[in-house]
């Protein structure tokens, strides 16, 4: 597909960090990056529309899922993942985990738990590291905010998801500015073996074309 005109990375991920997945499975930019299984583009225009896609993502997601969020402060990363949290059924408050970094909500459910992770404030693998995600990978959905860079070699196969605003929001502050209504353009896509079994790619891209 043709590639969406996105804003220039550094507005998308912090200094030091590369975008791309290199085919030894770690992020960097010494090695030919592996093209995505999945690459889909969804217009968002609300709040409440950016819920309903994370809602519909959840139905694709199982457990030992990776879920990597990018975006500039208030464009939405967390209201997606309270879509994604409501989907799967968890219990509590899905909210930014910036002071926390990393949250679990359990199922209410038999269905898996949701990680929720933000790596904003960390600035080297060694940080991500003395979190412990992977302890819960197997049997968790995890979803990290800012974790471009840092995180994708915890699983083989994983989703990013990139989200910029298509206007600017007069809501100077972030939580606001992701509560704005303003054109999103979200970008998922998916890599990895689990993304590229042919069956899940085809519902991945049914799904998403679904939410447009």
């Amino acid at each position: 597909m043709t590639s969406p005109q996105e804003p220039a990375p550094q507005q998308l991920t912090q200094p030091g960090q590369s975008p791309g997945r290199s085919r030894h499975g770690t992020a960097g930019d010494d090695c030919i990056p592996e093209e995505p299984a999945v690459d889909e583009v969804i217009r968002v225009p609300t709040a409440e529309r950016m819920r309903a896609l994370g809602r519909r993502m959840a139905g694709l997601l199982r457990a030992g899922d990776l879920v990597l969020l990018s975006g500039p402060l208030g464009a939405g990363k967390t209201t997606l993942t309270q879509g994604i949290g409501a989907g799967l059924g968890v219990r509590g408050s899905v909210t930014s985990p910036t002071f926390v970094i990393a949250r679990v909500h359990p199922s209410l459910s038999a269905g898996p738990d949701l990680v929720h992770a933000d790596a904003y404030r960390l600035g080297s693998r060694a940080e991500v590291d003395d979190l412990d995600l992977d302890t819960d990978l197997a049997t968790a959905i995890t979803v990290v905010e800012w974790g471009e860079g840092l995180v994708e070699d915890l699983a083989p196969s994983f989703l990013s998801v990139r989200i910029w605003a298509d206007e600017p929001s007069a809501d100077a502050d972030q939580d606001e500015a992701a509560e704005a209504d303003i054109r999103r353009t979200v970008r998922v896509r998916g890599w990895g073996e689990r993304w590229r079994d042919p069956a899940v790619a085809d519902a991945t891209r049914l799904a998403l074309a679904e939410a447009n």
